[in-house]
């Protein structure tokens, strides 16, 4: 219990830090100030903080309840993604040619390694050629959508000289439609990031209320009014950061999506599948975060 309590690895105090130690500081200035010169101060009512804190926490559920839909749509994806290429790998076993069959299986897992890249605005094709083949015809602006076009190609020329039934290509086809989908449901959520105006709203009204909360505190709580403004400003500041961070899963922020780890589950699943051994050992948490 204490060990969470006072764990660092992957709480976010360390990026709102500075913040609260500088409102921490305002506040004991004002609390010094107020104490060697109370005519300065006209007493300030707590009300009109208690009403905006709720108002604002309010705010703030619906923001960060809208920021973990994102993550988890993005979870869910990643997870349909692997169901996919398992399906594929098991359907695919009717393909009589050992060596087309491990060419289309390898190009899946580069398409896993290309859209974790593009999702993270890498080099999608540095990331997945050590997959492809020699003569892979890949797309550079869009890699992942050539990685599914080729694999495509392959299967309807296999249905076309009768190696396919139509069943089992119409199989193959809507596990590749899948996978599309995938790619689709991840860029949306990259690319459309919550609305601007309403993230600023929010930021601008955390800092005022932060600021101005040990103005209302000084004079009732004297020297506890920092330690009451720093736990307030943490839950706020937290709760925003957190929000900022879960808003695009796809990084490499400590409580972004494993998709390092989830792509190399992948990669095991799929050789397995093909006989190799050794496998890639899975990866581990580095710290207790998996990456």
């Amino acid at each position: 219990m204490l060990r969470v309590l006072f764990t660092l690895k992957g709480s976010i105090i360390q990026r709102i830090a500075l913040r609260c130690l500088g409102v921490t500081l305002l506040a004991a200035l004002i609390v010094l100030i107020e104490r060697h010169y109370p005519a300065l101060f006209y007493p300030v009512s707590a009300t009109p903080f208690t009403l905006l804190g709720l108002s604002l926490s309010i705010f703030m559920s619906f923001r960060n309840n809208a920021c973990y839909d994102r993550w988890w749509e993005g979870r869910k994806a990643w997870g349909r993604l692997i169901i996919e290429v398992r399906s594929f790998t098991r359907e695919s076993v009717v393909i009589k040619d050992p060596h087309l069959r491990t060419l289309l299986l390898r190009n899946l897992c580069g398409f896993a390694h290309a859209l974790n890249a593009r999702l993270r605005n890498e080099d999608e094709l540095r990331a997945a050629r050590p997959w492809l083949g020699e003569q892979a015809l890949i797309v550079r602006h869009n890699v992942c959508d050539g990685i599914l076009r080729e694999v495509g190609e392959h299967c309807s020329r296999l249905a076309e000289q009768g190696a396919l039934s139509e069943f089992r290509y119409t199989s193959l086809a809507q596990r590749l439609a899948g996978l599309s989908e995938v790619q689709a449901t991840c860029e949306r959520i990259k690319s459309t990031p919550l609305p601007f105006p309403y993230t600023l709203l929010l930021h601008r009204t955390i800092y005022i209320f932060c600021l101005l909360l040990p103005f209302a505190l000084a004079e009732p709580l004297g020297w506890l009014a920092p330690l009451f403004t720093t736990i307030v400003s943490y839950t706020f500041f937290g709760l925003d950061a957190i929000g900022n961070e879960l808003e695009d899963p796809f990084g490499r922020d400590e409580n972004d999506l494993p998709t390092d780890a989830l792509v190399r589950s992948l990669e095991r699943d799929v050789l397995a599948a093909l006989g190799h051994e050794p496998l890639p050992p899975a990866l581990e948490p580095v710290d207790h975060v998996l990456s």
